[in-house]
């Protein structure tokens, strides 16, 4: 048996109410019935404090992992709120030149950079474009036009395992991104850079992992590459992002302020304290701001489980299948209701994988036609879902002062038949 839902897995500007929940003075309950299901719901002026204070804790160039969730709207909204944008495909590039946001508030990232990609980058002028291998240095070299300029940065593993899956380590030396630290390859990489006309080293960057509730492995990361910054002294270290945040009950999270200040802290007590130090926060942005809203299309009973079947499911949520990610869910009509009875809620794909909480807890009386609600869904839902069994994505909604609006709408059969020759 669980508690009812605690509030704080939902959004700032959420309340619960005895039969129904408002997002920003959005009803859930109301939402569903004009846009139907199922649909993420965003609390925009949520996303825009936690941007605002990301902005104010780092220096200038911290940047918005835009893997976590990516739409025009969402472009726009980050880099209003002062921050960049980390891009790491020509998708991603392309989207945020089409939201209008400036080449200098863009930041190139990917550990498989195409020539294409390097040339546009360059062409609208980047900020920053981080380096993650030699094949990328001999691609940037060619890329620069007479006259053209590039501020780069080198991406190091720092050999130092973060605490997480193992699906989202990147800091450890078996890993597909960066130069190593250890072995050498970081400083030769800055060397090789320093000699290229038109290219300056502007400083290093760091990812250790994601999902990481424990502060430590970002001081002993500092602490390991604060030689290398000393060394070629650069003006910039990016720590890369990874924070984690709370999805279930009894998990807690630090503040992205609380973050800001430790690493900050590490950062000047390796020395480092004239070195501007920026970040890349992308789940801790947006992952607490959204809802999924489902509807139960079936229930059964099976080998003593019960399941009950949703109208979604990997394809718009691989996270549980990808990593065994845990959320909570809630009756929407009864969001106060204790919730007593055990259940496996699962998609309605062909495959038996297809789990969004492997053991969930919901009211008794839950039945078919019930509206079900799963918190913290802002991050790697949208953004990496998919459409197996030709399964339409849903909409993305965004709540604010009462008013919601489509930022990105439901996809039709119609957009799924478009490739089609």
């Amino acid at each position: 048996m669980a508690e009812p839902v605690s509030s704080a897995l939902l959004s700032a500007n959420a309340h619960i109410l005895d039969d129904d929940v408002l997002i920003a003075g959005v009803s859930l309950s109301e939402t569903a019935q004009q846009f139907g299901t199922p649909f993420f719901l965003y609390d925009e002026d949520d996303i825009r404090a936690r941007a605002h204070e990301a902005a104010a804790v780092f220096n200038d160039g911290v940047a918005y992992a835009s893997k976590a969730f990516l739409c025009g709207a969402m472009a726009r909204l980050v880099v209003a709120e002062g921050l960049c944008l980390d891009v790491s495909t020509a998708g991603e590039l392309d989207l945020a030149l089409r939201a209008g946001v400036p080449g200098s508030r863009l930041i190139l990232h990917g550990n498989n950079k195409s020539r294409d990609e390097l040339q546009l980058a360059v062409d609208v002028g980047a900020r920053r474009i981080v380096l993650d291998n030699d094949d990328d240095i001999a691609h940037l070299a060619l890329s620069l036009g007479k006259g053209q300029r590039a501020d780069v940065m080198i991406r190091v593993t720092p050999g130092v395992e973060a605490h997480t899956h193992e699906f989202v380590q990147t800091g450890q030396e078996d890993s597909k991104f960066g130069f190593s630290l250890a072995t050498g390859a970081a400083a030769d990489a800055a060397r090789a850079v320093r000699k290229i006309p038109g290219v300056r080293l502007a400083g290093f960057h760091m990812h250790i992992g994601s999902q990481i509730f424990d502060l430590t492995p970002w001081s002993v990361a500092i602490a390991a590459i604060a030689p290398l910054v000393r060394e070629f002294d650069v003006e910039e270290l990016c720590v890369g992002g990874g924070l984690g945040v709370a999805y279930v009950a009894g998990e807690e999270a630090p503040t992205i302020s609380e973050w800001g200040a430790y690493v900050r802290g590490a950062a000047e007590g390796a020395g480092l304290a004239h070195v501007a130090l920026t970040a890349e926060p992308g789940r801790s942005i947006v992952a607490p701001t959204a809802v999924t809203l489902y509807e139960v299309g079936t229930m059964k009973t099976a080998a003593q489980r019960r399941y009950i079947a949703v109208n979604g499911g990997m394809s718009d949520n691989p996270r549980p299948v990808l990593y065994g990610s845990g959320y909570e869910a809630f009756l929407l009509r009864e969001p106060r209701a204790s919730r007593d009875t055990s259940a496996r809620i699962v998609g309605k794909h062909c495959e038996s994988g297809d789990v969004l909480i492997d053991e969930a807890w919901v009211p008794d009386d839950i039945s078919v036609g019930d509206l079900l609600v799963t918190p913290v869904t802002g991050a790697y839902g949208i953004s990496m879902a998919s459409n197996y069994n030709r399964v339409p994505r849903p909409p993305v909604l965004f709540a604010r002062d009462g008013h919601v609006r489509a930022v990105q709408r439901r996809e039709t059969f119609d957009d799924l038949a478009r490739l089609e020759v």
